[in-house]
């Protein structure tokens, strides 16, 4: 399987020089990053407001060296902030956050993290939207959990991502709905081992629906992440069971990705809100994009073959 290799590569420098020289990469990388600058992806939110579609925004990057660069990812997220304010886009965007580019690795990088974050959920509340706390590696995800309750202790709002293939997720899942969590639930997109994660995607794919069911009769407010038919007609009916109304769930999907299905929900009366990453640190998240479907790994290989 290509999957597991690829996500190795997503931690190899020599493989981040390799991807970012080749001539077909930029090709690519536009098809799933939104562009590198506020400037650049401001428009993309107006537009898919436009048309009916909601927006959750990544400054992509992570594995960060140095409590200066988790201070820089956070003026980012600050100045992307502004810019949505200055437009009254607040109620169209809201961020997405992965708390390694805030310094969650580094010595005390939890306070450090934390401290980080919460002035982006201030900035985002105030022009009224909110923050969802991406999950990463297993490893770090007691300290995102933790963080995300301290934030919701004054910004209950704040979101949290779990993932369909850690054995962990069910009972996470349950805890978080209990409390009535805004919760994305996706399948995972990090290389784990098989001490900790399901490794079939039958398996993983019944763990989502198990965690789907959880989530659906809780008392939170699910966000669907997935691309795939099945599990998004799965959530519908699992929806109707539980009595939710269109706007007690939504569905997420990501920036370059079925497009059209983007707007048929849409159109449907759903909530139908699209991840877009922009910025210039975009290797980790561009190579685990490849990883999770075939087609986009054939899509970058005939681009390069192609020179661009």
């Amino acid at each position: 399987m290509l999957g597991p290799v690829i996500l190795a590569a997503s931690r190899s420098d020599r493989m981040r020089r390799f991807v970012s020289a080749a001539p077909g990469t930029k090709r690519v990388v536009d098809r799933f990053i939104a562009g590198e600058t506020v400037e650049q992806v401001v428009p993309i939110v107006q537009e898919a407001a436009a048309r009916g579609l909601e927006v959750t925004l990544d400054v992509v990057g992570e594995d960060i060296t140095a409590p200066e660069q988790a201070t820089a990812a956070r003026d980012a997220y600050l100045e992307l902030i502004e810019h949505l304010g200055a437009l009254d886009l607040g109620t169209r965007a809201e961020m997405s956050v992965k708390l390694s580019l805030f310094g969650q690795a580094l010595d005390g990088g939890h306070e450090l993290a934390l401290a980080n974050v919460r002035p982006v959920v201030e900035a985002a509340a105030a022009i009224g939207t909110t923050v969802t706390l991406d999950a990463e590696d297993h490893t770090t995800l007691d300290s995102m959990f933790a963080i995300h309750e301290e934030l919701r202790r004054d910004f209950p709002q704040t979101g949290c991502v779990i993932q369909a293939y850690l054995f962990r997720t069910e009972a996470d899942a349950r805890r978080l709905a209990d409390a009535g969590s805004r919760v994305r639930i996706v399948k995972g997109a990090y290389k784990e081992p098989a001490s900790v994660a399901y490794q079939d995607k039958a398996e993983i794919d019944k763990a989502y629906v198990r965690v789907l069911r959880i989530l659906m009769r809780g008392d939170g407010y699910p966000m669907i992440g997935s691309h795939d038919p099945r599990l998004i007609s799965i959530a519908q009916e699992l929806a109707h069971r539980a009595g939710r109304k269109l706007d007690e769930y939504e569905f997420q999907m990501l920036y370059g990705i079925r497009g059209e299905e983007h707007l048929r929900l849409a159109a449907e009366g759903h909530r139908m809100r699209v991840y877009t990453a922009y910025g210039t640190d975009w290797y980790g998240y561009f190579m685990r994009r490849l990883a999770e479907k075939p087609a986009n790994l054939l899509f970058f290989a005939r681009s390069v073959l192609t020179k661009g």
